[in-house]
């Protein structure tokens, strides 16, 4: 899954693609790397980012998604937590609602279930204004799952099949390092619950903890880590530097054969 930000701020590529020309040949190289889907947000999700209007996000990312879907064979997705931004977005192009608050807005379960796409619920701690003060869990494993668990059953009660749910831990969200290092770990867990299972692991904030480095040196370690996701069940990686993360998939698909 390739990273499109339709947005001024957010953390990685802020500003990069927030034109809609610029977007769209960001969307050809991603797809001519090897991208299966591609990810369109239109509102920072970055530790401490403000809210964005529905309205503004619609402005951003509904000619670009109407853009690539006509000029390009790929799936589309829409990272938004808003029931009307998904409704302009699936009938724009967009074939995957990608939700970081898992479906809990008021309307957004009900709206999912209308538009008859695929979801992918997200564990997070707080909003994207407060999830980095001090996140606390007893036992961050245990409680992401089951927090999953019960909103893939949310999802499945309202009309869903499971095989249409992704279940995203959501690395970052909410999360210190040691937490982020847990839920990898144990990543396995999350696999099992009878869902695709999507990992976003790239250029996170955790590398910088580990290794010291910078947003714009961190796409080794990403792949590294994508790398270790896919080993331990993830189905899907959410990823900013697309070659060399499928380059790197297909090399242990190659060796696994």
């Amino acid at each position: 899954m390739g990273i499109l930000n339709v947005t001024p701020d957010s953390f990685s590529d802020g500003g990069q693609h927030f034109r809609t020309d610029a977007a769209i040949d960001q969307a050809a190289r991603m797809v001519d790397e090897g991208a299966d889907i591609i990810d369109i947000g239109g509102e920072s999700t970055r530790p401490g980012a403000d809210p964005v209007t529905p309205e503004q996000q619609i402005e951003r990312v509904v000619p670009v998604i109407e853009a690539i879907a006509d000029r390009f064979d790929v799936p589309i997705s829409i990272d938004t937590s808003d029931p009307f931004v998904m409704g302009q977005a699936v009938n724009a192009g967009a074939g995957l609602i990608n939700d970081i608050r898992a479906l809990t807005e008021p309307g957004a379960l009900e709206t999912a279930v209308k538009l008859r796409v695929p979801v992918c619920v997200m564990h997070m701690k707080g909003t994207p204004e407060t999830m980095q003060n001090e996140p606390r869990y007893d036992d961050v494993v245990a409680e992401v799952a089951e927090f999953l668990m019960q909103r893939q059953q949310a999802c499945i009660d309202a009309g869903m099949a499971r095989e249409r749910i992704v279940v995203d831990p959501g690395f970052g969200f909410g999360k210190s390092t040691e937490h982020n290092l847990q839920l990898l770990e144990h990543l396995d867990r999350f696999a099992g619950l009878g869902s695709p299972l999507l990992a976003g692991l790239s250029r996170k904030g955790m590398i910088s903890v580990l290794l010291g480095l910078p947003v714009d040196q961190r796409m080794h370690a990403s792949v590294a880590l994508a790398m270790l996701a896919v080993q331990r069940g993830a189905s899907i990686v959410r990823v900013h530097d697309v070659r060399p993360t499928h380059d790197a998939i297909r090399m242990i698909e190659s060796v696994r054969i």
